[in-house]
């Protein structure tokens, strides 16, 4: 029962208790079928990211721990082993070691970036829009004894406060699938990277399988975006094309999921039973959702708390229908270099 009243307590994140419900129907609103258009979620996007996650951040923690990203898995691997690895895997793409300068860019609450900065040694500064998700961070880091290590910074990452040629190396885990021009945020870690140096980037993205006429696929889209606090979602072809256009040198890309038996999405699957995973089970949804209604009822969890369960699990079916169909993907990988000169243009796309 503590674990519920911890979600209790960090339910709306930093916006005040009596606001939730309002900020969840001003959340909605940005994703109405009849007005919520593309163009406006663009706009409006660090208002519509920043409700998502202070709506989010809470249930994320409840259900996922402190790692907000996918990872494929291995049989017999843990969901937790499969997400160190992964962030392993990154750490290990950029050749991090102790005294390089990195930015993680959208940090949520710092799960990857403590345990990449534990692997490295490297010093991390993560970069975040959200007010509770960055105190949130910086209790994780307290108490994980890295203070010396890892750093928050406030900033959005479309227009950075960082100066030119500041960071040995950056890397982005499934958080910049919030932004509303891909070359834009990708052009803004071009300019913060020192030349030379590298970005992992790990992204969301629909595969070529996504057809745009099919209105299946249209809807499977909108359920994500709906779920995940998205303005839209790009493909694996227009993700790479960004890269370059923003400067990048493109070393590989590829999408990681087909390198593992188990899918990124299996945590997800209500027919996997486990007890890891046993909250996006049928009988866990059942039995979180009882509880959140029971904690909203006795209104120790703010009134709307319901709503933002109701449209995580709309995500979860997303995302879960996306992986199955072979439309989205949650974990296409890209590594690039910032050139040594504008005039270096080498490009290689290809596997690991």
């Amino acid at each position: 029962m503590s674990g519920a009243l911890d979600l209790a307590r960090s339910m709306g994140g930093s916006i005040d208790k009596d606001q939730v419900k309002s900020a969840i129907d001003q959340y909605l609103k940005y994703h109405d079928l009849h007005g919520g258009e593309q163009e406006s979620r663009k706009s409006n996007y660090t208002d519509l990211v920043n409700k998502y996650y202070d709506l989010a951040t809470g249930f994320y923690e409840y259900g996922w721990g402190d790692s907000f990203h996918f990872a494929g898995r291995y049989p017999g691997e843990t969901f937790r082993e499969a997400i160190k690895r992964h962030e392993h895997f990154i750490a290990l793409q950029l050749g991090l070691k102790k005294g390089m300068k990195v930015l993680d860019v959208g940090c949520g609450i710092g799960g990857p970036l403590i345990e990449i900065a534990r692997f490295s040694s490297a010093m991390i500064t993560g970069l975040n829009y959200n007010d509770y998700q960055i105190s949130r961070g910086k209790e994780l880091v307290f108490s994980a004894g890295l203070n010396e290590q890892c750093s928050f910074l406030k900033g959005d990452f479309m227009n950075m406060p960082i100066a030119d040629n500041t960071f040995d190396a950056a890397y982005a885990i499934q958080a910049t699938c919030h932004a509303p021009d891909a070359q834009g945020v990708y052009s803004e870690i071009y300019r913060v990277l020192k030349p030379g140096q590298y970005f992992a980037l790990d992204e969301w993205c629909l595969t070529d399988r996504f057809d745009p006429n099919n209105g299946k696929h249209l809807a499977i889209k909108a359920e994500i975006e709906l779920g995940d606090g998205l303005p839209d979602i790009r493909t694996t072809r227009q993700c790479v094309q960004a890269m370059k256009d923003a400067g990048f040198e493109v070393i590989c890309a590829k999408d990681l999921a087909q390198d593992f038996p188990c899918p990124w999405y299996q945590m997800m699957d209500p027919n996997n039973f486990s007890w890891t995973s046993f909250q996006c089970t049928r009988p866990g949804r059942i039995i979180t959702r009882a509880i959140v209604n029971a904690l909203e009822f006795l209104r120790i969890a703010p009134a709307g708390s319901a709503g933002i369960y109701s449209f995580l699990t709309s995500a979860s079916d997303g995302l879960l229908k996306g992986g199955r169909e072979g439309i989205f993907t949650a974990t296409f990988f890209v590594l690039a270099r910032k050139p040594l000169n504008k005039e270096t243009e080498i490009v290689n796309d290809g596997n690991l």
